[in-house]
């Protein structure tokens, strides 16, 4: 028998399916097993090391998703304070300043004027 890949999470439909083979169990009075991994306590203890596990891989998640939120905004408002300055020198120094240059701008004067260009006449 191959062994199985664990590196992948099993689908919600299958855990499901293995609770209610585990409930299913709890019915059967007689159960009894040599085998240890097998027991009814050993199954009790997994399900609530899983449990446990989903548990704090949500609570997790949630704090992932709190910080990744606060570095969207604090990228934002990083972005829009760099713009700020960004019109500020402009406005300050002018569109044509060294300064300008300085801070990312392109100078008026380095901007290539638009040519206008001639229709291609088709060949019939």
């Amino acid at each position: 028998m191959p062994t199985p890949d664990i590196t992948r999470r099993l689908s919600r439909q299958l855990i499901s399916q293995d609770i209610d083979s585990m409930h299913g169990l709890q019915t059967i009075t007689t159960y009894d097993t040599p085998r240890t991994d097998a027991s009814g306590t050993k199954l009790q203890q997994a399900y609530q090391a899983m449990l446990t596990s989903q548990q704090a891989e949500t609570e997790k998640l949630t704090l992932y998703r709190a910080a990744a939120d606060a570095a969207r905004l604090a990228e934002w408002e990083f972005h829009n304070t760099v713009l700020a300055m960004k019109e500020v020198v402009r406005g300050q120094y002018g569109t044509d300043s060294d300064q300008a240059q300085a801070v990312g701008l392109k100078k008026k004067s380095d901007r290539k004027r638009p040519t206008r260009r001639k229709p291609v006449a088709i060949a019939s």
